[in-house]
């Protein structure tokens, strides 16, 4: 398999998720402002919508959006624990999780990347702190999202509180405590340094 990622990108997610689940898997850096990959290729012959992550499959199909990558990566080692088993309420809630944090956060960050207008930034930035309010009230004193287990909800998570430390943005003290938790996990902090940002 070979994941495409960009640095800090939101495909930081499932680079997390392999290295947790022990999974190989090559590596191809994308540059979004180009669109060509480390190897020269045009990224948007890969993926027309030309964001990452997107994942090559061993039989050469794609696999692209984050939330399905991280499922998928996490179900080829279910013994991981990364991700409960297909068909159990633990599973929804952590889709249900990948869903918000796709839709209401990661959506919100956006226009905070891409050069948006003062008004269109300011509404952005309180639609994120709204959202964070809410899952550090959901977290409460729990290690992670789920409870006691990290999940690939969690490495999505780490992204987001990630983004919102570089640009400045308080997040609930609970939140800062799991961003912490998940960045000194041992695999985590060996992607962070594989992807140069350690």
């Amino acid at each position: 398999m070979k994941l495409y990622y960009a640095p800090g990108a939101c495909s930081l997610s499932p680079h997390i998720v392999a290295n947790e689940a022990g999974l190989a898997i090559e590596l191809e850096k994308v540059d979004l402002a180009s669109h060509k990959t480390e190897k020269g290729e045009d990224f948007t012959l890969i993926n027309p919508n030309g964001y990452v992550p997107v994942l090559r499959l061993d039989d050469g199909s794609l696999l692209t959006e984050g939330p399905a990558i991280v499922q998928y990566l996490a179900d080829k080692k279910p013994d991981s624990g990364l991700v409960p088993p297909n068909g159990t309420m633990p599973r929804y809630r952590v889709q249900e999780w990948l869903g918000f944090i796709n839709s209401e956060l990661h959506k919100n960050f956006t226009p905070l990347f891409q050069g948006a207008s003062d008004e269109v930034k300011t509404k952005a930035t309180a639609n994120i702190a709204k959202r964070f309010a809410h899952v550090g009230k959901q977290l409460g004193d729990k290690p992670y999202l789920t409870g006691t287990q990290f999940t690939v909800a969690d490495a999505y998570l780490f992204v987001m509180l990630n983004w919102a430390n570089f640009l400045k943005m308080e997040v609930p003290a609970n939140l800062k405590a799991l961003r912490e938790r998940v960045a000194a996990r041992p695999y985590v902090a060996a992607t962070l340094k594989a992807e140069g940002l350690a």
